[in-house]
């Protein structure tokens, strides 16, 4: 959970009360618990936005490291300094990887970023961004300003629902389909959207010939790929031919962080292939993401390697795993 505390720090520590006015300061800070035993905190500017929906708790914080950052379910997802990592991942493999991709699905991502890293691609004639909250998707076209292009671009269609039932009910097929789903949380409103049942039944038979899947994936880290991420890449496993499990550090999130690649089609190139591609169909350059960078990223160490080869559960909805929390954020002033 994410918890915000503030409290009058007194600057020579005797809490007497006489520092001065530049030492008695009130001092915010944001507070998630990562482990049972481990806490990630940073300092807050203002807090801009508390409430809740229909399906999350959602927080808009001004952090002094991060710069905004969106919380949902006491979990940072975002983070105004640093979300080009994640972005820039999630998306440009998949669509590099792929011989012309026109048609991309984005289940999640009511924030917008993924939609604006799809956008950029000349290719690309139709994103339908399906979100299940659509007051979090308001909030966010409302507060965050990067993707207010990404929100007026045609191509984008939005749709407000569950993205099962979405991609069940279309008669469409995509050349790439993007889980930028929540976490898997215990009680939270997406891990059903990391089932083996899932990919096999709903994602697999909406691609197209050549079609490529990407999910988030979770923490990715040497202790933390347990929670999900190996499991997921399992799961993924068992449904496609091809597997690229890939991670990358994200400084907001105080860990490295997953996301798995899957398709019944080879998904392997140069780096020199990559950024000649990037090069040819990318407008503007990315900031995070080149060719090298990408095979880095898809070269696990060691301890996780073997942790996936050896990996045997798979995501089931009655065998389900979570990362830590259950999706209750609350704030309280000390």
């Amino acid at each position: 959970m994410g918890d915000i505390t503030c409290s009058n720090a007194n600057g020579n520590g005797n809490g007497n009360g006489n520092g001065n006015a530049y030492s008695q300061r009130k001092s915010c800070w944001y507070e998630e618990e990562i482990e049972e035993n481990l806490r990630w905190c940073f300092a807050l500017n203002s807090i801009l936005h508390t409430g809740a929906t229909q399906f999350q708790d959602i927080q808009l914080l001004d952090t002094k490291p991060f710069g905004k950052a969106l919380v949902i379910d006491g979990k940072l997802q975002s983070a105004e300094i640093d979300e080009f990592i994640y972005h820039e991942s999630l998306v440009h493999p998949p669509l590099l990887h792929h011989p012309n991709p026109k048609t991309v699905f984005v289940m999640g991502g009511g924030e917008g970023s993924t939609a604006r890293e799809l956008l950029r691609h000349k290719s690309v004639e139709k994103v339908v961004m399906c979100d299940i909250d659509e007051e979090v998707v308001e909030f966010c076209k409302s507060y965050l300003a990067v993707n207010i292009e990404a929100f007026c671009d045609p191509r984008l269609e939005l749709i407000i629902n569950d993205a099962r039932a979405e991609l069940q009910k279309r008669e469409d097929k995509y050349d790439v389909i993007i889980g930028d789903l929540a976490d898997p949380i215990e009680g939270g409103p997406c891990y059903q959207l990391y089932t083996k049942n899932f990919y096999e039944l709903t994602v697999k038979p909406k691609l197209m010939h050549g079609g490529i899947f990407v999910t988030q994936a979770g923490p990715a880290g040497v202790f933390s790929h347990t929670e999900v991420f190996s499991c997921i890449f399992n799961t993924l496993k068992q449904v496609f031919k091809y597997v690229v499990p890939y991670s990358a550090h994200i400084p907001s999130y105080a860990d490295i962080w997953g996301w798995v690649m899957a398709s019944d089609y080879p998904i392997s190139l140069s780096p020199d292939e990559l950024d000649l591609r990037m090069k040819q169909r990318i407008n503007s350059e990315n900031r995070y993401l080149d060719g090298k960078t990408f095979v880095a990223a898809s070269t696990l160490s060691k301890a996780v390697r073997k942790s996936l080869e050896y990996e045997t559960h798979v995501y089931t909805e009655d065998s389900a795993r979570f990362i830590y929390g259950h999706g209750h954020g609350k704030h309280y002033d000390a």
